[in-house]
């Protein structure tokens, strides 16, 4: 079969023409990994901001990105073989949420595939990066800086409890950030008059002791410190906050949802978004290394007042139209 000069150059072109095209949709998709202390359960929101950052620098999941998920449902001890199991696919990106624990996992596994976390510590004392500013390294995030809210947690409890003349202080005496913590919290309650009961307890068993002798101390309200261990006992502490009826403002948002009378936080969903887009630009070339750890822009007052009501207490109009979020 013959084919004259003009067919075969037309067939050319649009050879030409087609091959790149073909070629860009079978490249891959980059994948990232995305490893987080907690479970699956009550992240939707979370998982949103996330998506919502990604989608900031023009990435999608399902479409122009894959994202491999793993869960350690609160065992630390689970870490380090998840994140050995997204380096060895490998993985782009890792981001590392909820704690500084993950991302510790992720950056003894490597330090050549770029992590992003998530955390309420200070990233510098928990040896993640160099500096705020200058992390240095594979490794960069976002801080919600649940330690440095000590003071207006206690003035959102007050707000609600203005005739409150003595405050409860739970914290973990092992934590990381708890001696600042106890520093800020005692600079706070000097200065407004009030007496501070301080109570430590750094296992399950101790927390029962703990709100034992809160029951007994005559405490208006409780101010929850910032501690992994806390979140791990999350629902024990809640119940027995409503327990012994004592009104609390929690450190994070998960403890309202589960029931928690209330909590002042940067807000998780926001910070969330933060790594997403993070994850976005390292993809797009940008180095950890340059970009600073990011610091929270939203803070979220969130008020249960199913649980107000179970324990006795009228939220007043004013603190309800500061509220971000009211849960029924």
């Amino acid at each position: 079969m013959q084919i004259d000069r003009r067919t075969f150059v037309a067939f050319l072109a649009g050879a030409a023409a087609a091959w790149p095209l073909a070629a860009r949709a079978q490249a891959p998709m980059p994948v990232i990994g995305f490893l987080d202390k907690g479970e699956s359960a009550g992240m939707a929101d979370n998982l949103a901001g996330f998506r919502r950052g990604l989608a900031e620098t023009g990435y999608s999941e399902g479409k122009n990105l894959k994202i491999e998920y793993r869960w350690a449902e609160n065992h630390n001890d689970r870490l380090p073989a998840l994140a050995a199991e997204l380096v060895h696919m490998p993985v782009a990106v890792i981001a590392a949420t909820r704690s500084s624990a993950p991302a510790l996992a992720a950056k003894a596994a490597t330090s050549t595939i770029p992590i992003v976390f998530q955390t309420g510590s200070d990233p510098v004392k928990d040896g993640l990066v160099a500096s705020m500013n200058r992390p240095g390294g594979n490794v960069t995030g976002a801080s919600r800086l649940t330690t440095a809210l000590v003071t207006k947690r206690l003035d959102m409890i007050l707000e609600l409890l203005p005739k409150a003349t003595s405050i409860g202080f739970l914290v973990n005496p092992n934590g990381v950030q708890t001696a600042i913590q106890v520093q800020e919290m005692q600079k706070a309650t000097r200065s407004r008059g009030l007496a501070l009961h301080l109570v430590r307890a750094d296992s399950v068993g101790e927390i029962d002791t703990a709100f034992a002798a809160l029951a007994q101390s005559g405490i208006a309200a409780l101010v929850e410190g910032s501690d992994p261990l806390f979140i791990d006992d999350r629902k024990h502490i809640v119940a027995l906050t409503i327990r012994y009826k004592i009104p609390t403002i929690f450190f994070e948002r998960d403890s309202v949802v589960a029931g928690g009378l209330m909590t002042y936080a940067a807000s998780f969903s926001d910070s969330f978004r933060q790594v997403g887009a993070y994850v976005g630009r390292i993809l797009k070339g940008a180095r950890p290394a340059d970009l600073p750890v990011l610091q929270p822009t939203k803070f979220d007052l969130i008020i249960n007042m199913k649980t107000a009501k179970a324990i006795g207490l009228t939220v007043p109009p004013t603190l309800l139209a500061l509220a971000d979020e009211v849960i029924e």
